[in-house]
This record gives C-alpha cells, structure tokens and sequence, in this order.
C-alpha cells in the first residue's frame, strides 16, 4: 500500500474514533426514547431525574454542573418538568436568589419506572453487564483526557 493511500485511511468515516462516539450516542438516544416516551420524559428530562432521584433538593447550578451543562440552558428542561407535575423550583428562605428542586410525589413515583427503562437498556446492549461498566469506565477516562 502506497504511503498516500496508509494515510488517507485515516480520513475514513468508519475509522474516526469521533464518528463512532457520535453514532453511538444518536443509537442509544434513540433507544432510550422508545422506553422514556411511554413516561413521558425525553432524555435531558431523565438525566435531571436521575440526579434527583439520587439526591433530592439540590440547586439548578449542581444539576446543571452535573449535566456538563450552563444551568440556562437547563431552564426550559426545567420549566417543562415544573409544568408536568413532576418537579417543583424551590427559592431559598435565607436568599430568594438561591433555587432548589425538588421532586414532587409524582416525579418520586415515576422513579420505579425509572428503575425498569434501566434494565431495558442493559438488555438491548446486548453485552454482559461487566462489559458495559468497563466501557463507561473507559469513556469516563476518555472525556476526563480530552477535558484537560
């Protein structure tokens, strides 16, 4: 193979590290959108009640640091969830300018089904358990790389 054609393999789609993370963050998007439709949440709106879920009560600023996110862009996600029932903003007594969330009875109760959308997609990975925490592992050190 001729020194050109070595290097202009390189160029290929199908051999971009960033291409496959891409198309495999849009198939898993898609995936979980057939389990959170049903529940009527999209992906941002589960990733916000994930960390609820896990802690209840925190500002938008920790969710938002959480998400990788600038907490306005988090606001309509926010006001969305307010506005289906399943969130409430919560001003802080000692400074108005501080926001809490939390979770409503309903947005606690949607939490089991949280639980079952988990399991769904472990089992369409179609890869042991083991591999997937291994895989996330990885990424996890990948993003923390690039982010240095």
């Amino acid at each position: 193979m001729s020194q050109k054609k070595q290097q202009d393999k390189y160029l290929l789609l199908d051999n971009q590290l960033c291409f496959a993370l891409y198309s495999t963050s849009l198939a898993m998007t898609q995936l979980y959108k057939e389990y959170l439709t049903p529940l009527g949440l999209t992906y941002p709106q589960y990733t916000v009640m994930l960390i609820l879920w896990e802690k209840d009560g925190i500002s938008l600023k920790s969710i938002a640091d959480r998400l990788g996110q600038k907490s306005g862009s988090l606001t309509p996600v926010i006001k969305r969830m307010e506005a289906d029932g399943l969130i409430k903003r919560v001003r802080g007594l000692e400074d108005d300018r501080t926001l809490s969330i939390e979770l409503t009875d309903k947005g606690i109760a949607l939490k089991a089904q949280g639980r079952k959308v988990n399991q769904c997609i472990i089992e369409s990975c179609g890869i042991a358990e083991a591999e997937i925490i291994s895989l996330r592992e990885q990424l996890l050190s990948l993003k923390d790389n690039l982010l240095k």
